[in-house]
């Protein structure tokens, strides 16, 4: 959490999905001051529940499926390209190849 409010500095007009590490009412309050729409579910100890929006957070796991599918491919997962350009083409080309299958 110590990191998370520099993370986020740019980020304006958007929606921002997190899992419950990330439910802190600094954070929350930060981010829709910048007019971002958060899907932070609230932690377990909470005394008073915030609400989410249920149906956009569950879009997570979809994404979170996506990256542990191309992390399947060892370069990926490795990162043997050495500029930020090559690693992106590999990414984008493992992604078609899980898309594809």
């Amino acid at each position: 959490m110590t990191q998370a409010a520099e993370l986020t500095d740019g980020i304006h007009d958007c929606e921002l999905i997190g899992d419950k590490g990330y439910d802190s009412d600094e954070l929350v309050t930060a981010l829709q001051a910048r007019n971002v729409a958060v899907a932070i579910p609230p932690k377990s100890n909470r005394k008073i529940k915030r609400a989410y929006d249920k149906h956009t957070y569950k879009s997570r796991h979809l994404i979170e499926n996506f990256f542990c599918r191309i992390k399947g491919c060892r370069r990926v997962a490795t990162r043997y390209d050495k500029t930020a350009t090559s690693y992106l083409a590999v990414v984008t080309i493992a992604g078609i190849l899980a898309w594809l299958v």
